[in-house]
């Protein structure tokens, strides 16, 4: 027998003889239930609703008393009772492929442009397998964003993962288009979840423009998507960040936001029974989340994942669940104040509440010394800021505040930076040094 032959032989043999099938009986709003067909979790299935409509793709999320529970990925319109239902043997395979690059998808790297079909090179597993720690290399190599206030005093590195807070109208969109066109990487992959469809043309005209959409994957699921299609964005981005890593490529993953996923999962989590916790937030997010940033980071013999988790902060409060828990599990997260959006201070960026918390491994000498300074005298000045402005402060009585108030409108201009301007990290390093000089002696 030939290789051919045998290989057809052995398809032939582990092919199904027989469909399975199930039967809908009940539909709650998010969730289908159906007898059958005999499915595994996270298994594909398809869903008919009508005579001559092709079917409904679904995913298998749960069971209960013996019922499969289904949560579709499209509309299901025109569906009725005993409605069939079919497995399909297969799970999620997301297409990834360099033909990806400079254009715009949506959850399953559908082009959403007018740029014809996209071919794909390979398939990538939704959910990938954890990353062996060991096998994690050292994240050792500075990241240069474009943007002065990032680079003087919250550096970051090649494989860091880190967040941006912030509510809402504060300028996060604006922050993240700056990283996406000025961040030095070979390729950036941006999924926008559970944003508006008319934020998401703002977003490709304005903040990321022509020429970092280029060297860009953008995947989008707007807020009127289904829960389950927002949250399998999440996933499938990086799942296409995981394939140019895998390849060798420095890769940018921008995810804005990862409140709305949070929200999406919360939804998938009470239609399938979890019990709700604070604010209604069900056990699944707060696994989900750490599973998510674990994909990322710098691995041995291969590329890296830098990775920008935005994260909507609800009511201006740092301490609700989400904001705290990725805090918690991020290596470093930069706030956006709305005091400073209101005085024009653009980004809104606070270095006080913000960190770096690899700069330490990253940077040294001189720049870190430069860095410490220029906290040192934001403090100074914040600490007093309202004796300050009320004209109570008498010049003497603190010579540290005096040069805190002398220094504080050099700081203010280095760390202020217009959307369309970019500055290499050297330049912003030689800034800072202009601002601070004269303060030497000042501890």
């Amino acid at each position: 027998m030939t290789g051919l032959s045998a290989r057809i032989a052995a398809s032939v043999a582990s092919a199904p003889m027989a469909e399975r099938r199930g039967r809908l009986v009940a539909f709650n709003g998010l969730v289908l239930e159906c007898i059958g067909p005999d499915a595994r979790l996270g298994e594909l299935c398809e869903v008919s609703t009508g005579p001559g409509e092709p079917p409904v793709p679904a995913e298998v999320v749960g069971f209960r008393d013996g019922r499969i529970l289904l949560m579709p990925y499209g509309s299901l319109h025109g569906m009725s009772p005993d409605s069939l239902v079919r497995a399909t043997g297969r799970s999620h395979m997301i297409p990834v492929g360099d033909s990806l690059l400079g254009r715009v998808v949506d959850a399953f790297c559908r082009p959403l442009d007018d740029r014809g079909p996209i071919i794909p090179q390979d398939r990538y597993p939704l959910y990938r397998t954890r990353i062996n720690p060991l096998q994690r290399a050292e994240v050792d190599q500075v990241l240069e964003t474009g943007v002065r206030v990032l680079d003087c005093l919250l550096t970051l590195g090649v494989g860091q993962r880190v967040g941006v807070f912030a509510g809402s109208g504060v300028g996060k969109s604006t922050l993240l288009g700056m990283l996406a066109r000025h961040v030095r990487a070979d390729v950036t992959v941006l999924a926008l979840i559970g944003e508006r469809g008319r934020e998401v043309g703002d977003f490709l005209h304005n903040a990321l423009g022509p020429d970092g959409l280029r060297r860009s994957v953008v995947m989008v699921a707007t807020a009127d998507e289904p829960a389950l299609v927002r949250t399998h964005a999440a996933h499938a981005a990086h799942a296409v960040a995981e394939y140019f890593r895998d390849h060798g490529k420095s890769v940018l993953l921008i995810v804005d936001s990862m409140t709305r996923f949070a929200m999406a999962q919360r939804e998938v989590g009470l239609a399938v029974g979890e019990p709700p916790t604070f604010r209604g937030y069900t056990p699944s997010v707060f696994s989900q989340l750490p599973r998510l940033a674990e994909r990322c980071g710098r691995l041995a013999g291969s590329g890296a994942i830098s990775a920008v988790y935005s994260v909507l902060v609800e009511g201006d409060d740092l301490n609700e669940p989400v904001t705290d828990h990725m805090r918690a599990i991020l290596d470093g997260h930069v706030v956006l104040r709305r005091e400073l959006a209101a005085n024009g201070h653009f980004p809104a960026i606070d270095p006080l509440l913000s960190v770096s918390r690899l700069m330490s491994q990253l940077v040294q000498g001189e720049e870190r010394n430069l860095a410490d300074r220029a906290r040192r005298t934001l403090s100074t000045y914040e600490a007093s800021r309202d004796l300050v402005e009320l004209g109570a402060h008498q010049r003497g009585s603190n010579p540290a505040l005096d040069l805190a108030v002398d220094l504080k409108p050099a700081l203010d201009r280095v760390l202020c930076q217009r959307p369309d301007e970019t500055c290499r990290r050297a330049d912003a390093i030689e800034a800072l040094r202009a601002a601070l000089r004269g303060g030497e002696d000042v501890a």
